[in-house]
């Protein structure tokens, strides 16, 4: 049966000679699971070395920190729906709705309400903002996708 070898030719530290060595598949194996171990085990403690902590703080650094995240399912609603409506500011296709009465403007914020909860799908926001104002189709459709990018 044929064994394939390595033949590794080693300089001698005079050069006055030539060493062979001979290495069989299972050694050239082995050191190659060797040098694999030796790279992941640097890797890692290079990746431990340069993670980042967290700079020390006073505590109360930290809790006026914290205090300027939204913290309420509502506040971070009212945090999105604020970004929307920014954007629908640099839009030049988008007319804002006429919502005069106190009722129009929370049926609307009920309605984006249930959108961003996840209660309604965008078609179905889309289908009853369009069956209450139904010129505004671009604006629903808007707001709709707008709601997937914040």
């Amino acid at each position: 049966m044929f064994c394939p070898v390595t033949l590794s030719v080693l300089p001698s530290a005079n050069n006055s000679m030539i060493y062979f060595r001979y290495d069989t598949p299972l050694q050239t194996e082995g050191k190659k699971k060797m040098k694999r171990t030796i790279f992941l085990s640097l890797s890692a403690a290079l990746l431990a070395g340069c993670s980042i902590s967290e700079p020390s703080v006073t505590p109360h650094a930290r809790v006026a920190h914290t205090a300027a995240l939204p913290t309420s399912k509502e506040e971070r609603f009212h945090t999105t729906i604020m970004q929307i409506a920014q954007s629908t500011q640099n839009n030049p296709n988008y007319h804002k709705m006429g919502l005069k009465s106190d009722m129009e403007k929370k049926w609307f914020k009920d309605l984006m309400y249930r959108l961003w909860d996840r209660e309604i799908t965008r078609k179905q926001f889309i289908e009853e903002g369009v069956k209450h104002y139904p010129s505004h189709r671009y604006e629903f459709t808007y707001i709709a996708n707008a709601f997937q990018n914040y």
